[in-house]
């Protein structure tokens, strides 16, 4: 009994003191942004950092996303190393490091999901003085759901108080206007039709006109030019899970293969496939690759009942337990003849059943799970 009051004795001490040396260091940084939202997190941090440095601002950056990275100060990077997986811990050595080397401006990903995580990894840890909230979806319901409102009500946790916050939601933005105002953090919402599509063709990777609205918004209000910060984030590297389209050539034909799996939940897929779809609208063969996971069957169930709305040549189940998924599709009247159940499949193996499609050119586009089978399919088309 002794022993177990000691070692919780020593557990509460060093809390403390792990508290307290955050909070030294955090001192030490002079503004730190906190990107949250439901989708485009990375890619809008990112974005940011590219911006900021453009002006001459001393920039680290931390994303979280598909493949968790520390951007330096030259927009060079490194992977972060997670042994034990993802932990909201992570934000405090973060904090350390950056305050070591300096930097004018921080800004970093939001790792955490649980509502009380957000409050707790705002409040407790980072103290930013800019909150972003990219926008707000129907994802992890499980955690923050189980509806849109709540899911909003979360995201809210990371405001500043007496801060500045800035956002590209609409549908949400009375809501989330309503607990800024509580809050006493000025709420900002940024417009995506104040980026031009001659402004978006220099990207080399898809990225989003609200992403980088409210990138050039935070950019603008911080003193850095319009033109100087575009072209800072033209060059910076986009993050992994970022939509790229690859062109690879088989049997005579044509295929375009967009990799768009970090847009994972529906609401968000349906944008991007429907705006990919439009770019090579002279395509008329379009395969949709869904990736599953054994763990994530809820959301394969929302994209295949997505899936049932839309029009497509033909779906092809990808990865983990794929009969089951065959069966959502049938509960959401996808003619079976416009699905095909590949199991867990090479990149060679996919390309041979979707090869099949009439016409020259076929469109292809990987939706669900970059992590699993659809991360071994993105790696045969970077290849190729």
């Amino acid at each position: 009994m002794l022993g177990l009051i000691i070692g919780l004795l020593i557990l509460i001490v060093y809390g403390i003191f792990e508290y307290y040396r955050n909070k030294y260091y955090r001192k030490q940084i002079p503004m730190i942004i906190h990107v949250n939202g439901t989708r485009g997190k990375s890619s809008v941090t990112r974005l940011i950092a590219a911006g900021l440095r453009a002006g001459g601002k001393k920039v680290l950056a931390k994303t979280t996303g598909s493949a968790p990275v520390l951007i330096f100060e030259n927009g060079s990077e490194t992977p972060i190393k997670r042994h034990f997986g993802a932990n909201i811990k992570e934000q405090p050595k973060i904090i350390r490091f950056a305050a070591k080397r300096k930097p004018d401006i921080l800004v970093m990903e939001c790792m955490a999901v649980n509502p009380e995580y957000q409050w707790v990894t705002e409040h407790k840890i980072i103290n930013s003085d800019i909150c972003v909230i990219t926008n707000s979806r129907p994802d992890h319901l499980d955690l923050m759901g189980p509806g849109i409102r709540n899911v909003t009500l979360s995201l809210c946790n990371t405001f500043p108080p007496n801060g500045k916050a800035y956002t590209a939601e609409k549908k949400m933005f009375r809501l989330m206007k309503k607990v800024a105002d509580k809050e006493k953090t000025q709420l900002i919402r940024t417009e995506a039709d104040t980026v031009s599509d001659e402004e978006m063709r220099h990207f080399s990777h898809i990225e989003h006109k609200e992403n980088v609205a409210l990138a050039l918004k935070i950019c603008d209000d911080l003193g850095i030019g319009r033109f100087a910060a575009l072209h800072e984030m033209y060059r910076a590297i986009p993050d992994v899970g970022a939509t790229e389209v690859f062109r690879y050539s088989y049997q005579g034909k044509q295929f375009y293969f967009s990799h768009s799996f970090a847009a994972n939940d529906p609401e968000s897929t349906e944008v991007l496939v429907k705006h990919i779809i439009a770019l090579y609208s002279n395509i008329d063969s379009i395969g949709i690759v869904l990736s599953t996971r054994a763990d994530r069957m809820f959301r394969s169930k929302q994209l295949m009942e997505m899936l049932g709305k839309m029009e497509f040549t033909k779906v092809y189940l990808i990865g983990q337990q794929t009969n089951s998924v065959y069966a959502y599709g049938q509960k959401y009247n996808i003619p079976n003849k416009k699905m095909e159940d590949c199991g867990w499949v090479t990149g060679e193996e996919l390309v041979e059943t979707v090869v099949k499609l009439s016409g020259k050119e076929i469109l292809l586009i990987g939706i669900g799970n970059i992590h699993g089978n659809g991360g071994k399919i993105v790696d045969f088309f970077k290849k190729k």
